[in-house]
């Protein structure tokens, strides 16, 4: 039975140098939040946000259709042995982490391993921000089940790539995350928009990610996520040929249907399944 579909339009960072904001964070239209604990917090707060990271998900969390998840830090630092350990440890750990400048599946399964000893229903999201994790991203995404999402992290690639941060220059490593993503039958999540006054620039950038086959995109403050969860949402035509499709199939309970005089089969399915929760999100 396939895991229930969650859609990823949007998502947004919550720093763990204050709680306060993760509750605030939530009612902000992102379909993901994101405790941060990485490159948002330094060096001196990284203690605390873990513990405070801790005390969130050691409350009882709602059922409201975001999706909560943890920004560890690189796996291979000292602090990102210590978010680890102390994830390991918990008694409610976060239902979800996202791995941080992921070079190798190896790394990917390290943790999953450890989760899958532990007996931890916890689900990961990996960052492709290094030239090596771009030329490993097909095994990265294929390096275990619990894998949700890949996430396309432009900036240090492009630092890493040594090229300008900007759409031409980064368009094949883009292609590498999304294709990796798809072949692995995951989201393929794309970089923030980092100008906060620039909403055209937002909105031209993200419909060119989704041409390109992203399924969302990160945002750096509430006021992108509307924008941003309006072009990764079907349109109205989009949502009623999904759901007409999916009405025949359980009508003719085969691997095969006719829909509109065009012959559909079953694999499509799940694509026009996605369609549907995407557009149940958006109404809720």
């Amino acid at each position: 039975m396939p895991a229930p579909i969650q859609p990823r339009r949007s998502f947004i960072f919550s720093p763990g140098t204050d709680p306060s904001m993760f509750t605030k964070a939530l009612g902000s239209g992102a379909d993901i939040v994101c405790v941060e604990l990485e490159d948002g917090v330094a060096p001196h707060d990284k203690d605390d946000a873990r513990e405070n990271m801790l005390a969130i998900f050691a409350e009882p969390q709602a059922d409201d259709g975001v999706e909560r998840i943890v920004r560890v830090n690189e796996l291979g630092s000292d602090y990102g042995r210590a978010d680890l350990a102390a994830i390991y440890e918990a008694k409610s750990p976060p239902p979800a982490l996202m791995l941080p400048k992921v070079n190798t599946a190896e790394e990917v399964r390290g943790v999953s391993d450890k989760l899958d000893a532990l007996g931890l229903p916890v689900r990961l999201q990996i960052i492709i921000e290094t030239n090596h994790g771009l030329e490993a991203a097909y095994d990265i995404a294929h390096a275990s089940n619990r894998i949700d999402s890949l996430l396309f992290g432009g900036v240090d690639l492009a630092a890493d790539l040594r090229c300008e941060y900007a759409w031409e220059p980064l368009l094949y490593a883009r292609s590498r995350v999304v294709h990796a993503a798809a072949a692995a039958g995951v989201d393929a999540i794309d970089v923030p928009w980092l100008d906060l006054k620039d909403f055209d620039g937002l909105r031209e950038e993200a419909e060119a990610s989704a041409r390109l086959g992203f399924t969302g995109k990160g945002s750096i403050h509430p006021n992108q996520i509307e924008i941003i969860n309006e072009i990764f949402s079907p349109s109205a035509d989009q949502i009623a040929h999904a759901r007409k499709i999916v009405a025949a199939f359980e009508e003719a309970n085969t691997g095969l249907v006719v829909v509109d005089g065009k012959l559909i089969e079953r694999p499509v399915l799940r694509t026009m399944e996605r369609i549907i929760a995407v557009a149940d999100r958006a109404d809720a």
